[in-house]
C-alpha cells in the first residue's frame, strides 16, 4: 500500500483544524465580533481601520481597548500601552502552546506567524484536541483552525459594519452592548477564585471614576488598582484558610 505524500497529510490535518472550527466556542467568538463591528462603526472609525484592527491585532479586548483610548484622547504611548498592558496575558498562552506545536522539523518561522493568531478560544480548541494529532501534523492542524477562524472574524466585522447604518436605532444599540456583555459574561464565569470577582467588581467601580479623573489612563488606572484590591484579598483570604 502506497504511503500519502507529505503535502496531502498536511491538507488532511488542516481540513481537519479546519472542520474542528465549527464549534459554540468559535460561534461565541464570531457573535462578540458583531458587537465590536457596531462598536468600531458608532465611535467613526473607517471600515479600512476596523478591518485593520481585527486581523492586525486579532484580540477582541485590546481591540476594545484601543477604541476607547482613541475616544478618551489619549497619546499615542498611552494608548500602544493600554494595548500591551491588555495582551500581556496571552503570553503565558504562547508560552504553553508552543511546545504542543513544535515537531522534530518545525520551522521557527512557522511557529512565529502561528503565535500572532493564538487567542483565548483558539487556544483552548488547540490544547483540547492537539494530542490527538501527530507531532509532525500539529502545525498544520492548528494552522486549520486558526486562519479560516480569523478570516471568518474579518468577514462578520466587515458584514456588520456594512449594514449596521441600515439597521433601526434598538438593534444597532444592542450590538455595541453585545461585546462588553459578552466579555463580562465570559470572565465572570471562568473565574477560578474569588479574587477574579473581585478585580472585575473594582474595575467597575474604579473605571468610572478615573474615566472622569485622568480620561487618558483610566483604563490603566482601572486596572492596576482593581488588581491591587483583588491580589490583596486573596492573600488576606489565603492567610485566614491557612
Amino acid at each position: 500500500m502506497e504511503s500519502r505524500p507529505e503535502t496531502e497529510d498536511h491538507l488532511h490535518w488542516f481540513l481537519r483544524g479546519a472542520r474542528a472550527v465549527v464549534s459554540i466556542p468559535a460561534l461565541v467568538l464570531l457573535t462578540a465580533m458583531i458587537g465590536f463591528a457596531g462598536l468600531a462603526k458608532e465611535s467613526g472609525f473607517t471600515l479600512s481601520e476596523t478591518l485593520f484592527m481585527t486581523a492586525i491585532i486579532w484580540a477582541l479586548p485590546a481591540n476594545v481597548v484601543l477604541i476607547g483610548a482613541v475616544l478618551s484622547g489619549a497619546s499615542i504611548f498611552a494608548a500602544a500601552l493600554a494595548v500591551t498592558l491588555s495582551s500581556i496575558r496571552l503570553f503565558p498562552m504562547v508560552v504553553a502552546i508552543v511546545p504542543e506545536l513544535r515537531g522534530p522539523r518545525t520551522r521557527r518561522w512557522v511557529l512565529y506567524f502561528l503565535s500572532h493568531f493564538i487567542a483565548v478560544t483558539s487556544w483552548v480548541m488547540a490544547l483540547q484536541l492537539l494530542r490527538s494529532v501527530p507531532r509532525d501534523m500539529r502545525t498544520s492542524f492548528y494552522a486549520g483552525i486558526v486562519i479560516p477562524l480569523a478570516f471568518a472574524g474579518v468577514a462578520v466585522v466587515a458584514i456588520v459594519y456594512l449594514i449596521a447604518g441600515s439597521l433601526p436605532p434598538t438593534i444597532s444599540a444592542g450590538l455595541l452592548l453585545l461585546t462588553p456583555m459578552y466579555f463580562l459574561t465570559s470572565l465572570w464565569g471562568s473565574a477560578r477564585e474569588r479574587a477574579g470577582h473581585v478585580a472585575m467588581v473594582s474595575g467597575l467601580v474604579i473605571g468610572p471614576v478615573f474615566h472622569t479623573i485622568v480620561p487618558a489612563f483610566d483604563l490603566l488606572a482601572a486596572g492596576l488598582i482593581g488588581g491591587g484590591i483583588a491580589y490583596a484579598f486573596h492573600l488576606l483570604t489565603a492567610k485566614r484558610a491557612a
